[in-house]
């Protein structure tokens, strides 16, 4: 075993290494078991084990052999981590068991090639140094929220949710975390390798946490908590879209939010109405009435057909949208970023057969994207800046939102995952994007998990999933901006191009004469 490890750990150019088969298996093994670090599980050591294998099986490997390890790893990652598609692929979206598996393991192909491109570039142009291998983590991390128009679940900072590093997020975001994960798990791989000087940055590292964890951006302004009541109707999913269930669905919100009114804010979640506010006016107008004598604002999702708009463009448009109303409140938001075969067909007369069931729904039928820099809701003189589902895997879109705001709302429908970690790891997101900003977030989904988290990023109260009811709080506005806020990403990016700038200046020749060697 110890001949093992020397083997994989410190190979040399006259020491006989491992089998190529050996490292694969290893990248492939430790890419399946970084979801451990994440929701419902929170073994968060894992996040920083698995990058350290990947690591260490790439000592002293070619760009090419980098490529097919990377490869292994970012495999494994997703067919194991992002699994919980297969749930809406199959039971909801009506694809036979055979496809769905076949669709998981082709996304888990292409997704997996984010990390072989970052190992191959890794090999071919730096040398082999956590100075290197942390800072092209972040990129590729940072590139998966915006390439193919991207796919940013499973970043290694999300393990340290409400965790010691986290105290880094309100500076540096989601991916200030992940740098400081990395390079303490390469680092330690380097300690392993009798590099004992690597417990340095190891150790500022965190004492940067600690020094960080005093450092206070935000503060609660001085006016009274926000009452608030979020409805958590718990719709089937395969019940929700069907025309004979919208009027049960419509009495089963109206009836839990009869005891609420009175509270400042009511919130339901994502498409809670199932149906365009075109087809019901009268409704919308009762639940407006009733809201503005109890002095109470009411925030729902709803699709929302742009009727003048269409009219203008003589094209459909159809939003994914939250509409706030009721006393002093008011404001109409459209989301941004769609999920492929979720709220959009891409390509649908040539796609159409992937997911069946999806062409009747009218989530799916054909959403258009909101515009950038839309306006926060207005809820009673609070300015409420919201995200719909999916679009709080997004650290800068939230981030946008977020920097006029007193507080940040996101309404889900999280039915479509029923009974797996996608839900968990969702809320995990949510927690990570209150922490990067210093805003309560109020989300309030069909199923859950619905709850108040407050401005370090912790549950404050939560329902229990799949149960109906209603989550009461009160919720203090926040005034101020972190860094996060005010700089975006852009710190930890440049910070993170500077490392490769230095390490490809200064890469030793080796790596160059060996690329030419070996291809």
């Amino acid at each position: 075993m110890r001949t093992f490890f020397d083997k994989l750990l410190k190979p040399s150019d006259t020491q006989k290494q491992l089998p190529f088969v050996y490292p694969l298996l290893i990248s492939l093994i430790a890419g399946a078991i970084f979801s451990l670090a994440l929701a419902p599980y929170y073994y968060w050591w894992i996040a920083i084990l698995s990058p350290a294998l990947l690591y260490a099986s790439l000592m002293k490997k070619s760009a090419k052999h980098a490529f097919f390890i990377g490869w292994a790893y970012g495999f494994g990652l997703w067919v194991v981590g992002a699994f919980w598609l297969f749930t809406s692929i199959h039971v909801y979206g009506d694809t036979n068991i055979y496809l769905s598996l076949a669709m998981i393991v082709i996304m888990a192909v292409v997704m997996g090639l984010f990390t072989a491109v970052q190992t191959w570039v890794y090999r071919r142009f730096f040398p082999e140094t956590p100075l290197t291998f942390a800072p092209l983590w972040v990129f590729f991390e940072w590139a998966k929220t915006w390439v193919f128009t991207g796919f940013p679940w499973l970043f290694v900072g999300y393990a340290f949710t409400e965790r010691f590093l986290d105290h880094y997020a309100p500076i540096l975001g989601v991916f200030g975390v992940s740098f400081v994960v990395i390079l303490i798990a390469s680092a330690l791989v380097e300690i392993l390798k009798k590099k004992y000087f690597w417990s340095i940055p190891i150790a500022l590292i965190l004492l940067g946490a600690w020094g960080t964890s005093y450092l206070q951006f935000v503060t609660p302004k001085n006016e009274k908590p926000l009452s608030v009541s979020l409805i958590q109707g718990n719709i089937p999913q395969d019940l929700k879209w069907l025309t004979e269930y919208q009027i049960k669905t419509l009495e089963i919100y109206a009836t839990l939010t009869r005891q609420e009114w009175g509270q400042d804010l009511i919130v339901w979640p994502e498409s809670s109405i199932p149906m365009f506010q075109t087809d019901i006016p009268e409704f919308l107008s009762a639940m407006n009435e009733q809201a503005i004598q109890s002095g109470s604002a009411w925030v729902t999702g709803i699709p929302f057909w742009d009727v003048k708009q269409s009219q203008a463009s003589k094209e459909l448009k159809y939003y994914n949208s939250i509409i706030a109303n009721g006393s002093s409140s008011n404001g109409l938001y459209k989301k941004q970023r769609l999920v492929p075969f979720g709220e959009y067909i891409p390509l649908s007369g040539l796609l159409s057969w992937v997911l069946p069931a999806l062409q009747n729904d009218p989530a799916a039928a054909g959403f258009t994207a909101g515009d950038d820099h839309q306006k926060p809701l207005n809820i009673k003189g609070h300015q409420l800046a919201a995200a719909i589902c999916y679009e709080v895997a997004y650290p800068n879109l939230t981030r946008r939102n977020a920097s006029a705001s007193d507080f940040l709302v996101t309404v889900s429908n999280d039915a479509w995952f029923t009974g797996t970690a996608g839900p968990l790891q969702h809320l995990q997101m949510v927690q990570m994007r209150a922490k990067e900003n210093g805003r309560w977030f109020i989300r309030a989904t069909n199923t859950g998990v619905t709850a108040f988290i407050n401005e370090q990023g912790h549950i404050v109260k939560q329902a229990p999933m799949d149960t109906r009811t209603v989550l009461r709080g009160e919720l203090p506005a926040m005034q101020g901006q972190t860094l996060y806020t005010r700089l975006s990403d852009w710190p930890i990016l440049i910070f993170s191009a500077l490392l490769l700038i230095l390490g490809w200046f200064f890469r030793p020749k080796r790596v160059d004469i060996s690329f030419k060697s070996r291809r």
